[in-house]
């Protein structure tokens, strides 16, 4: 299986390879978005609590990002390190990195369960929960903290089935626990008549069904990577190595979550925290911004381990080939759905059946706060090949930019000066300027970084060749 791995990232056909690995990764975004979609449909659709419900659903959304963060900071800092180890013929040392990982999530697994179902209540009016939505946010997020250890399981070690190019498997990982979802839901929410709370035991039932098939995966014959006891043992050289170079993709996901607690906050602060309607809007325009972000991380996800083998093995030609195409491919699929979501706002709104009040606000801020989604395949895609370039402290700079120092203090100075108009106008903004600083650095560094590696490894090369001369 490695052999035939190798063949394909150093000899194979650099277009079809790219289609390969990228269709599943953003497939499997796609099932992401509609999986967390459907469970926000079915919440909007409950008799009598619709908004409420949606508008839990959007307080608790933040807090389940959070949970991705620490996967991610563990999953996509040491799948790409485990990929370079791979290029370099390294075996034992992507192992240990892989166990190392296993080890590491179970334990931020174990200690996110009990903090989440201790202070799940408190947690939520924290986050800025409006009144009449408190109850089902907080119910939902302690049964689904149950499931914590399962979720950042499956988050986390799914990059490693990627990154030995298996990247329909990685698919089905996130398909099975999507039409698990799909099929749950209603039976729950309705037929049972557990409403909110329906939704989250169906979301922890189907998390651990994927968790079920990871396991196995890493227990077959056809995976490289393997679970040995030895191996887990926790070598701090190694992880404080991928730890740093899953600072990027963490900041990233991270700071999603928290600038929408400060939009949740801010919201509830300037429309006094009497009515959802705010804050089932939010949650709508959030669901549109992820259908344009999600599929450009997936790209960036899927052509990561190719990129990061190759940059191992120093082939700067099949790197900036195999990045150029990706680009191109992100492009065209942000400019066609940024422009649909900016002409048609209104769809979303129908797509969640939105009551009058919350559609009139879609209608009038939804494509504000999108237009800077069109510096996406940027701030997403290139950004995510940054990470497997190894490239941790210029990822971590930028990934810290776009939310921290430009989107919530600009978010706060708007709700401040202009009220709840603000919060919807601050995330359109950030996005443009964060996106046009992000693509300098990015067009600059990249010719520079994969020409420093080439150099490296032919200057090793010859070292090797001098050496058995002698």
């Amino acid at each position: 299986m490695i052999k035939d791995l190798t063949s394909d990232f150093k000899y194979g056909k650099i277009l079809p390879l790219v289609f390969k690995l990228v269709i599943p990764a953003v497939i499997a975004q796609l099932i992401t978005f509609f999986y967390n979609l459907v469970d926000r449909m079915y919440v909007s659709s409950i008799e009598g609590i619709a908004t409420e419900a949606l508008a839990a659903l959007g307080i608790v959304l933040p807090i389940t990002i959070i949970v991705q963060a620490f996967a991610n900071l563990i999953g996509l800092g040491a799948s790409p390190k485990a990929s370079m180890a791979l290029g370099e013929n390294d075996y034992k040392k992507a192992n240990k990195i892989f166990n190392n990982s296993f080890v590491l999530l179970v334990i931020i697994g174990i200690i996110m369960t009990i903090f989440l179902y201790i202070f799940s209540k408190d947690i939520v009016i924290l986050f800025g929960a409006p009144e009449n939505s408190i109850v089902y946010a907080a119910s939902y997020l302690r049964i689904y903290s149950l499931g914590s250890v399962f979720i950042i399981l499956v988050q986390g070690l799914n990059p490693f089935i990627s990154a030995q190019g298996h990247s329909i498997v990685a698919m089905g990982t996130t398909l099975l626990g999507a039409l698990v979802n799909i099929i749950l839901d209603p039976i729950f929410i309705f037929n049972l008549s557990l409403n909110v709370d329906g939704a989250a035991i169906a979301t922890v039932i189907s998390q651990f069904l994927s968790f079920v098939w990871i396991v196995f995966f890493f227990l077959n014959k056809g995976s490289t990577f393997k679970y040995k006891f030895k191996d887990m043992v926790l070598n701090f050289k190694i992880i404080g190595a991928f730890l740093f170079l899953g600072l990027s993709p963490f900041i990233m996901t991270f700071t999603e979550s928290l600038i929408q607690i400060v939009f949740n906050i801010c919201l509830k602060s300037t429309t006094g925290g009497e009515s959802s309607a705010y804050t089932a809007a939010l949650t709508i325009m959030l669901s549109a911004l992820q259908l344009i972000s999600l599929p450009l991380n997936g790209l960036g996800y899927g052509i990561a381990p190719f990129v990061s083998f190759n940059y191992g093995s120093g082939d700067s030609k099949r790197l900036k080939k195999g990045i150029s195409y990706t680009f191109i491919i992100a492009l065209v699929f942000c400019v066609i759905i940024y422009t649909l979501s900016m002409i048609f706002p209104q769809i979303y709104g129908y797509i969640f059946n939105a009551e009058n009040d919350v559609m009139d606000l879609i209608k009038s801020y939804l494509p504000l706060f999108i237009m800077g989604t069109i510096m996406f395949p940027v701030q997403m895609t290139l950004q995510n090949i940054n990470v497997a370039l190894g490239q941790g402290k210029s990822a971590v700079i930028l990934a810290t930019m776009r939310k921290v120092v430009i989107l919530i203090p600009l978010c706060f100075l708007l709700a401040h000066f202009v009220g709840y108009n603000g919060v919807y106008m601050s995330e359109g903004i950030a996005d443009l300027t964060a996106g046009f600083i992000t693509s300098i650095v990015i067009f600059t560094s990249f010719p520079r970084v994969i020409k420093k590696r080439s150099d490296e490894v032919l200057k090793k090369k010859e070292c090797l060749i001098n050496k058995e001369n002698e």
